[in-house]
């Protein structure tokens, strides 16, 4: 786990008061009730190309309690379908910041292993200029079943760099990371069912408590 000033940041972080002020859901009641949360890097939207977004999971444990997990994860497509690779005429996917009620279900990341799959609608800016800098048009965003999944890029080995890893998916690095989360999913199925939520929020909402 690389602990940059993000992660530092997002392991004390008072979420459920910024989830109060922003109008979102924020799940403290029983065991396993995830509070899944992407916070996207402050990188004047440059295409790092890294795994420099967190990924907080905040969750109640029978034997240890309230209980919070980071994980370097990209909320951001990789240099390949930025730049040299359109997947989409309209341009590459970009996950627009918001909260995702129930749109994600455990499943086969394209057939293959389990995963967080998209099962609802989310919204996606479209960047399609081939250029290292993401284009966040309001004018651009679509709404739909994109394939917007969570999931892991190698199997066998931590990643540094995103490149065709994701085309707009949430992407951890470290496949044992990947492997811990998808666990704790699990518990969550076991209790509450197939769904998921996910909030994706910018590191300029971190404000200063």
């Amino acid at each position: 786990m690389i602990k940059t000033k993000l992660y530092i940041k997002c392991a004390n972080y008072n979420f459920k008061s910024l989830f109060k002020q922003l109008g979102y859901s924020y799940f403290d009641k029983g065991l396993y009730n995830l509070n899944i949360i992407g916070v996207r890097s402050n990188n004047n939207n440059s295409v790092t190309n890294l795994f420099d977004d967190i990924l907080v999971v905040i969750y109640n444990d029978p034997d240890k309690g309230l209980v919070r997990k980071l994980y370097n994860i990209t909320t951001e497509p990789g240099v390949y379908y930025v730049c040299k690779k359109l997947l989409n005429p309209k341009g590459a996917a970009i996950l627009v910041p918001g909260q995702y009620r129930g749109c994600w279900q455990l499943g086969l990341h394209r057939g293959k292993y389990t995963a967080l799959c998209q099962k609802k609608n989310v919204k996606v800016y479209r960047d399609c200029n081939l250029d290292k800098h993401f284009d966040l048009d309001p004018k651009t965003i679509q709404s739909g079943l994109f394939g917007i999944n969570i999931h892991r890029a190698s199997e066998n080995k931590v990643n540094e760099s995103v490149d065709a890893h994701s085309a707009g998916c949430q992407v951890f690095n470290n496949i044992k990371d990947f492997e811990e989360f998808i666990e704790i999913c699990k518990k969550q199925k076991a209790l509450y069912g197939n769904n998921f939520t996910y909030t994706l929020i910018n590191e300029k909402d971190l404000t200063d408590e």
